[in-house]
């Protein structure tokens, strides 16, 4: 089947402004991605004809909403191919779900002097979390650096795990320099637990959970063009058997008295409180949306965008690009020499294409390539070769403006 990437734009209404009195080139969905029709038609749906509590009425719209809700789980299981829906669990995204694991996993078991293996590549939602644990437990990071493509060789990441190494935290691609990690291979050459960071894989590519072999794994809703504070992790059932509770509250729970609790099973357990019911909702069309167009269709795609992107970027030979690792995903963050990051996104915003600036909450890669901020253009599923165009058109008026 063809793809048909005029047809998708045409699901996504956003895409038909203008911006600037110019068309919409969006190039920064590596921060948040735009939302299809659909995912806007659910969202309004779940709201004004089905929206109640869930899991605690036995009235129709709160038995309507459970449905709903806990079907999401199920789409999850679905789109990243878990064995189990009882291995996911539901939070506002990546970043909680990566706090999860540091709070309701890590801390109970580390000790002074136990180690966490980190990559450069991480995003701040990968390395706050564990910088707890070290600043409170005198639990140690171990730091490794890509190579100077941007590259993360698992045996590089292997390496670096000794006899006192707890966790393998990594990111599946990174979000400054679109660099593929291969944590499939990094989980299979060692019994250390592995977390891997899915914000931005899960969004480009397909996952198969059953062949990763990784013990969690966090995504992210807003990413993968659903609503802001959705998503979830998926927790291998040995790992959940292992974790605390990290949020006390309703639906958590199965008694409470005055004297004691007794805790619900998993994934409740770690859903305390009524949750971002409509934006999981929104989660699950985001998804069924994803899966209708199809994964490998959307990389295949994205593929051909990042080719043509970085061909037409090395003949700027006055702009330098971050990373250039070989199957790197279509992101790419760019540095002009005499012209700050800022200014040049500032000036592409007046022809109307919006891209990224800043560190990306991405410090440690920045101070790596030796840098402050960087200007990032991320490409998805809806985007062109003709926006490529348009972003080269707009680097060079960049250029001869700094001159």
């Amino acid at each position: 089947m063809t793809y048909d990437v005029e047809k998708i734009r045409a699901d996504f209404p956003i895409l038909a402004r203008r911006v600037n009195d110019r068309p919409l080139v969006y190039l920064d969905s590596g921060a948040s991605a735009q939302k299809p029709q659909c995912v806007i038609d659910a969202i309004s749906q779940a709201y004004s004809q089905e929206y109640s509590n869930v899991h605690r009425g036995l009235h129709y719209l709160s038995n309507l909403a459970t449905e709903k809700y806990e079907a999401v789980r199920g789409t999850i299981a679905r789109f990243l191919n878990a064995a189990e829906e009882s291995e996911v669990v539901f939070t506002s995204g990546a970043t909680e779900g990566i706090n999860l694991v540091s709070y309701a996993w890590a801390a109970p078991r580390l000790q002074p002097g136990d180690e966490i293996v980190l990559s450069v590549l991480e995003h701040h939602a990968n390395i706050v979390p564990w910088h707890f644990l070290r600043e409170r437990q005198g639990v140690v990071l171990k730091w490794v650096e890509p190579e100077p493509d941007g590259s993360l060789p698992p045996e590089k990441v292997l390496a670096a795990v000794g006899p006192r190494t707890r966790l393998i935290a990594v990111t599946h691609m990174s979000n400054v320099t679109g660099t593929v990690v291969d944590v499939g291979a990094i989980a299979r050459g060692t019994d250390v637990p592995v977390l891997a960071d899915g914000s931005q894989a899960a969004v480009h590519m397909p996952i198969d959970l059953s062949a990763l072999g990784v013990d969690f794994y966090v995504i992210t809703g807003h990413k993968l063009y659903g609503p802001s504070g959705s998503g979830a992790i998926w927790i291998r059932r040995e790992r959940q058997a292992e974790m605390r509770p990290f949020l006390g509250g309703g639906d958590m729970i199965r008694t409470v008295t005055r004297d004691g609790i007794t805790y619900a099973d998993p994934p409740l357990r770690f859903e305390a409180g009524t949750p971002g019911i409509v934006n999981q909702i929104g989660l699950g069309a985001a998804l069924e949306y994803l899966m209708s167009v199809g994964m490998d269709r959307i990389a295949a795609h994205e593929r051909g965008l990042r080719d043509y992107a970085r061909d037409r970027l090395r003949g700027l030979n006055w702009l330098a690009v971050q990373g250039d690792a070989p199957d790197k995903g279509a992101i790419f963050s760019m540095v002009m020499q005499g012209a700050h990051a800022h200014d040049l996104s500032t000036i592409l915003d007046k022809r109307g294409i919006a891209v990224r600036a800043g560190s990306h909450c991405a410090m440690p890669l920045m101070e790596f390539y030796g840098l402050t901020a960087s200007a990032r253009a991320s490409f998805a599923m809806y985007n062109t070769r003709a926006e490529v165009d348009a972003l080269i058109e707009g680097l060079e008026f960049c250029r001869d403006l700094f001159g």
